[in-house]
Order: structure tokens, then sequence, then C-alpha cells
């Protein structure tokens, strides 16, 4: 891959180069060597890695490993397996892609050293993996690990997607009709009312204010609507304030302890993938960091330095507060019998189980809720532009 490099040389000053490596470290490397100071690193996006960077195109991940394993099985050697992935792609910048992998297996590199100059689209869980089955030599198990990681993960997700989608329908389709109600139907109403005034409940004459509000001045409450959304999508586009609304969430006892559970399902599904795959302990939680939430970071970091100090794997989570108490226990057992990537792998199926129960809980509670309340809304709206005529009738009676 090319870098465009703004660098101090001894003798030459500031200069911009061009340079060809594997990775952004190698580049600094060169530099260092040549006795010089690195001011930044730009990576060039040219042919393939441009084409994915500017269409946002997504590579078949899971369907590349597939295949690949399928011929890894029939008796293909790597190079031909994607020497044959290869021909039959019709997508050019894909081909591409697999064409300058084989390049690299060509000059030598290893594969997890040809993945890793491709960050954008093998993440480096998927390179951390592929390297691991180098030292065993068995790539097939390993690409069925992820696979099987990544199914897991993608089941709890669609399923936590799957749940949220018709409450949220509620809301949207609720909000909309005592939108329509409020805005278009209630003036109508306050028009007819408009002579009739002291008689009638407060809250219709309120109802009725907010009609000769729209009335008069619809268009600049709408302006003022459109500046306050635009408003609330830019501050939430920040990294900063969406943080500060995760920790807010975080702090809801009922719902940041769900949150935590599925974290900690997360961690501990993928610490156990790369324990299955021969990676140290220290240096697979170091790997798991960056999956979680930033405030669960500095906890990973007290159990590494807690487990190179000598501490078991179950004290040091405990201690780190990375663990609940059907985890400590379920941990203690893996290291009895020795096989803690397993046990991991079990404790992050256990609470993948207790979260899904959960959602299904919530679920049931939360939409006959949600269709009580917006029922109520619109109900209420409907019988107080009514409640009017009923006053009149009652009156003329």
């Amino acid at each position: 891959m090319r870098y465009t490099v703004k660098a101090l040389l001894s003798g030459k000053g500031a200069v911009q180069l061009e340079l060809e490596a594997a990775s952004e470290a190698e580049v600094r490397s060169q530099i260092h060597a040549q006795g010089g100071v690195v001011l930044s690193v730009r990576r060039n996006f040219s042919g393939l890695s441009g084409l994915l960077s500017r269409s946002r195109a997504r590579f078949p991940l899971a369907n590349f490993s597939q295949e690949l394993l399928a011929l890894l099985n029939a008796g293909l050697n790597l190079v031909e397996g994607i020497e044959t992935l290869a021909e039959k792609e019709e997508d050019s910048s894909i081909r591409e892609l697999l064409q300058q992998l084989l390049a690299r297996l060509h000059e030598g590199v290893t594969f997890s050293r040809a993945l890793e100059a491709y960050p954008q689209v093998f993440p480096p869980l998927y390179v951390a993996t592929v390297r691991a089955s180098e030292q065993t030599g068995d790539l097939g198990e390993a690409l069925t690990r992820y696979l099987v990681y990544q199914s897991q993960m993608d089941l709890v997700r669609k399923k936590l997607v799957g749940a949220s989608i018709y409450p949220a329908l509620l809301l949207i389709l609720g909000g909309l009709v005592a939108i329509f109600l409020l805005v278009f139907v209630v003036p109508k109403f306050s028009a007819i009312y408009e002579d009739v005034g002291a008689d009638l409940p407060w809250m219709s004459l309120l109802l009725i204010e907010w009609g000769h509000l729209v009335q008069k001045n619809g268009w600049l409450l709408a302006g003022a609507t459109t500046v306050m959304l635009i408003a609330l999508f830019y501050l939430l586009s920040q990294p900063s304030v969406r943080a500060r609304l995760l920790q807010a969430i975080w702090r809801i006892p009922a719902i940041g302890e769900r949150m935590r559970i599925y974290q900690l399902a997360r961690f501990y599904k993928t610490l156990g993938m790369l324990l299955r795959g021969g990676i140290p302990i220290a240096q697979a939680l170091e790997m798991v960091s960056d999956l979680l939430q930033p405030h669960f970071r500095p906890r990973v970091a007290t159990a590494v330095a807690l487990i190179r100090e000598g501490q078991s794997i179950s004290s040091a989570m405990q201690r780190a507060d990375l663990t609940t108490a059907v985890g400590s226990r379920m941990l203690r057992v893996g290291e009895r019998t020795g096989k803690m990537g397993d046990m991991m792998e079990r404790i992050g199926n256990f609470h993948d189980e207790e979260i899904g129960r959960w959602v299904d809980w919530m679920t049931k509670l939360i939409e006959p809720l949600l269709m009580a309340v917006i029922g109520a809304v619109i109900g209420g709206i409907i019988v107080l532009m009514y409640l009017p005529i009923f006053e009149l009738a009652g009156s003329i009676n």
C-alpha cells in the first residue's frame, strides 16, 4: 500500500514522500531509520482500496470465509483457493483485492500479514484468528471458529433490532397522527369555536388557543421546528454528545444492567474465540478492549495488569468488575479443567440467553403500554376537540 508522508529529514527539512509499505507502523520505521521525524501519514486509496472507500461497498467477508473454507476442505491449498475465488468473482473491485492478496502471498508474505494490509476490509479479530492458525497450521478450523462467532453475534443483533421495530413503528405512526391532528384538524375546529369561549373546559380552551397559534404563525412554527430538528441531529452527530447520552442511559438501573450484560456477552464470546485460537490471554484482552464501550476499557486494562502480576483469570475479572456471579463460578471451573476458551464461550452464550429472555419480556410489556399511551393521547385530542360540541348541545337543551 502507498502512503503520503510529511516528515522532517536531516539536511532536507520538511519534505513530502510517497512510500510503499504494508502498514503505517512500517512507514514510520522507514522514516526513523533515515533519522527523520514523521509529521503526518496518509494512506493513498488507489485501486481497489479507493474503490471500496469511495463507494463504501462492504466486502462479503462471511461469504469469502465460507467459500474459502469449502475449498480448503476440498483439498485445495490457500493460494489455489484464493485463485479460484478470484476467477469466479464478478465484482471487479473484489476481484482486484483477491489478486492483490495473491500477489502478496506469491511474494512470501504470510496470509495474516497480507490481510493486515487492508484493515478497512478485514477486521483485527479476523486477522488475529488467521495469525493464530498459522502457528498451528489449521486455517480451516480458524475460519470455522470465526464464522460460528460471527453468526452468533449477528443472531443476537438481529434479535435486538427485530424486537425494537414494532415499538418504533408504533411511536412513529402515533406521533404522525397526533401531529396531523394538532397541525391540521385542531385549527379547523378552533375557527368554529372562536366565538364560544368562556364556558368551555380549560383543556379545550388550551387546545383552541393552540389552533389559533398554528393558524396565525404556522410558517414561523414550522421554521422553528425545522431549526430545532437540525440542531438536534447535529448534536446527536457529535461523538461527545452521544457518549454523554449513552452514559446517562447506562445510569438507568434496569436498562444499564442489561446493557452491561450484553457487553459482557460480546466480551466473553470474542475472548473465548481468541483463546481457542491459541492467542495468550493478555494479548486477547487487549484486542477485545476496542470492541467494548469506552468506560469498559479501563477495566480491561486493570484485568490485564492483574493477570500479568500472576493473579488467576477469575480473580482478575472479578476485581476488574468484568464478570457476574454466574460468570465467576464458570471461570473458576474453566481454570480447573483447563478449557478456558470453551468456558468463556459458554459464559457468552449464557448471557445471550439471559438478554434474549429479557428482550422478549420487555417487548411483551412495552407494546401494549405504547398502544395504550398512544391511544390515550390521540383519543384525548379528539375528545377535547368534540367536547365544546357536547357543551353547546347541553346549553341548548
